[in-house]
């Protein structure tokens, strides 16, 4: 029985990818080291599967994204150097990023509308591709490639499909086997896709590359078909899948294929329960000839290593798995399936974080609590009356530059070597010069800018009981930002206020509103590692009441805005659309739930890189005021997504892209403007950035407000205009 694995962090055991990269963008590192530096931690990577593994792809690092890597391969952009390769990912003109199905991982979007005349060539030696000279390569397949694009018709798909299939078998005919990535199977395909699927690798077959197929996220509904293509190995994930379990165990398994049952969960922290999967190894082997045992899921959604983190409680540390220890756990299944070893016990949490009290105050729950009693329409006009705000309201997203000044010092009141008292007259001054900074600059709504706070789950993470925060167990969201997954190991409660301070404090600099910022419920749930036995319904109703307990507080101190980010309520909602209703059902009431406080508190919300088209009616059904979306990588055609309905909120248009140090003009901010100006009312449009500064630099945040600020009173003069004619 051979342990196979893929998908190991390319982040580093210290974040050395981190370093490099951005060493080179600000020109401390030359091409030549940070492609070294990346070779490295390859090298490390393949030394760390040798310790456990069999077998194991050797070429699966990326300069920032592997869905851009495949689109340079296939001919379609052609960076010539390193730099003109990142300003695809973070220049002016940057490729649209979104989410990685349902994960926080975000990737690059090929748009093909952008692209004229697209066309298919291989272009093997381009630098993107320097890290597939290996011997097994691991590539995101062509079909997913294409169904992750945009810009596409459905008239076009199939002629695309082949002719980038074509390419694919150019490159695959350069390697004696290869890994091919296919998670886009598990998604709700039709039968003409089914179809295109197999007549695509049939052309493949006759290469003479091994092909391993690796699906993973959850089921396939053709496994029939699946089975057939021409391909050597499959791997399928039998952790979220368990339908493709169960047909393998009914129907079989072609003899002439080696099967990856991935058994042990990529996308989850907790210890394999081994004699489960031993158990399920064993049923499989009476119906397949030939088998391996795997991950379930890319590793790269889990920290490097538990070894690193010193901190975490005994009795909780006992119960998790890093990357590398699920590489252990792998070798583990196979040695006890094969009788080398006995079965581990289950390490279970049992009573661990479990509190009786909050338990109560969620079955005390009733359907009057997700329902507020006066509605959007009522609400606006009080809002109007109080807040008096202008045409075209401007504001942004919540956090601002943390300099390496806010850093050190927030490191030195960890490390006690400043006091409590010194470090919050320190945030309480960085809150002065940000209110200062705001007003001069004319903005509308204001914010204190979050000093203070690491990242916006985390943050959040330390405040409450039952769910514990990591010391180095980082991740990467994107590119080379990493974030750090709490653990939610129990119920959840909040024990004190947790950001009223500096809110407060904030607002007694003012005479214009600050808004309070919250992280929402479904957000703090899909960037962190929860608890299985918990149903998340209840985790997140648990951390809507905390939310709305926060909220409360803010309106006795006179707050009257509030923004609750909920940036992953896309990203939670599960891949096939038949189980869409259930979640989001629980998503949109953990929404109401912590907002149905004062109706004279305008309720915002955030949500970013999403494909809002797909899930606008559930999205209508949270009861806020106003929504900050992103509208700049999509250049505004993101607000399409709001036509189809009776969409009466007001909009904040993310006419800049945070992400990228580019600084948009006024005139690019007022083509955004005008085109969304198309669809929606303007009395309806806020303007900000699409999400929060905290990774910019100031000298591109003070130029790319000051240049919102003028977009705003361009653009409100002209509507000033039109409602006096």
């Amino acid at each position: 029985m051979k342990a196979y694995a893929y998908g190991f962090p390319r982040l580093g055991s210290n974040r050395e990818y981190k370093k490099a990269i951005e060493g080179f963008w600000k020109e401390k590192v030359s091409q030549e080291d940070a492609a070294g530096a990346l070779s490295s931690i390859q090298k490390e990577n393949i030394k760390t599967y040798k310790k456990d593994i069999d077998v194991f792809p050797d070429g699966e690092m990326s300069f920032y994204d592997p869905m851009l890597d495949i689109a340079i391969l296939c001919g379609l952009y052609d960076p010539k150097n390193l730099s003109e390769y990142y300003e695809l990912c973070r220049g002016w003109n940057a490729l649209e990023m979104t989410k990685w199905f349902n994960t926080n991982y975000h990737y690059l979007v090929t748009d093909f509308s952008a692209i004229k005349n697209p066309s298919f060539r291989s272009n093997v030696k381009n630098i993107a591709l320097q890290f597939k000279q290996c011997r097994f390569p691991q590539f995101i397949g062509p079909f997913t490639f294409l169904k992750l694009s945009k810009g596409i018709d459905k008239k076009d798909f199939r002629d695309l499909f082949i002719a980038l299939v074509k390419v694919y078998k150019d490159i695959l005919a350069n390697y004696k086997k290869a890994q091919i990535d296919e998670p886009a199977f598990v998604m709700d395909l039709e039968r003409d896709e089914i179809e295109l699927i197999k007549e695509g690798y049939h052309l493949l077959g006759d290469i003479g590359c091994e092909i391993t197929l690796m699906t993973y996220y959850g089921s396939v509904d053709f496994m029939e078909d699946l089975l057939t293509l021409s391909v050597s190995v499959i791997g399928l994930d039998f952790i979220r899948g368990q339908s493709s379990y169960e047909y393998i165990l009914e129907n079989g398994f072609p003899k002439d294929k080696t099967l990856i049952a991935g058994l042990v969960d990529g996308r989850n922290i907790w210890k394999n329960d081994f004699s489960v999967s031993v158990a399920k190894l064993k049923m499989l082997s009476e119906k397949v000839f030939r088998l391996m045992v795997s991950n379930a899921a890319p590793l790269y959604h889990l920290p490097v290593s538990l070894s690193i983190e010193k901190k975490l409680d005994t009795n909780l540390k006992k119960c998790l798995s890093f990357a590398g220890e699920k590489l252990a756990e792998i070798k583990t299944i196979s040695e006890c399936f094969e009788g080398k070893r006995k079965i581990p016990k289950k390490t279970e949490l049992g009573s661990y974080g479990r509190d009786e009290a909050v338990s109560k105050r969620i079955d005390s729950l009733r359907p009057g609590d997700f329902i507020k009693k006066i509605q959007l329409e009522q609400r606006r006009k009080r809002h109007d009356s109080l807040l008096r705000l202008p045409l075209f309201p401007t504001t942004t997203i919540g956090s601002y530059p943390q300099t390496p000044e806010v850093r050190n010092e927030r490191a030195a009141y960890l490390g006690a070597r400043v006091s409590l008292a010194e470090y919050k007259r320190y945030i309480q001054g960085e809150i002065d010069k940000l209110i200062k900074f705001q007003e001069d600059l004319g903005l509308d709504v204001l914010v204190h800018g979050e000093f203070e706070r690491t990242d916006m789950v985390e943050f959040f993470a330390q405040k409450l009981s039952g769910i514990a925060t990591t010391q180095n167990s980082w991740v990467i969201s994107y590119g080379t930002r990493a974030y750090r997954p709490p653990i939610i190991f129990g119920d959840i409660s909040r024990p004190r206020p947790m950001t009223l301070d500096e809110i407060q404090y904030a607002q007694t600099k003012t005479n214009k509103p600050v808004k309070g910022m919250l992280t929402g419920a479904v957000t703090i749930i899909a960037w962190s590692y929860c608890r299985e036995d918990i149903p998340l319904s209840d985790v997140a109703f648990q951390i809507s009441l905390a939310l709305k307990d926060e909220i409360l507080d803010y309106e006795k101190a006179g707050i009257k805005i509030v923004q609750v980010d909920e940036a992953a309520f896309r990203e939670k909602a599960p891949i096939k659309k038949r189980d869409w209703e259930e979640y989001f059902d629980w998503a949109v009431k953990s929404f109401n739930l912590a907002t149905n406080t004062s109706p004279d508190t305008q309720i915002h919300t955030h949500m970013c890189y999403s494909e809002f088209g797909e899930i606008i009616n559930y999205i209508n059904r949270m009861d806020f005021d106003v929504i900050s979306i992103e509208a700049s990588r999509s250049k505004g055609d993101i607000i399409r997504s709001f036509e189809g309905v009776d969409f009466k909120r007001q909009i904040g248009l993310g006419v800049w892209d945070i992400h990228s140090p580019a600084v948009p003009t006024v005139e690019q901010m007022l083509g955004i403007v005008r085109r969304s100006l198309q669809k929606i009312p303007k009395e309806n449009f806020w303007l900000n950035p699409d999400c929060g500064l905290k990774t910019r630099d100031w000298p591109e945040t003070m130029a790319a407000l000051k240049n919102l600020a003028e977009a705003a009173g361009k653009i409100r003069c002209a509507g000033n205009k039109a409602r006096e004619n």
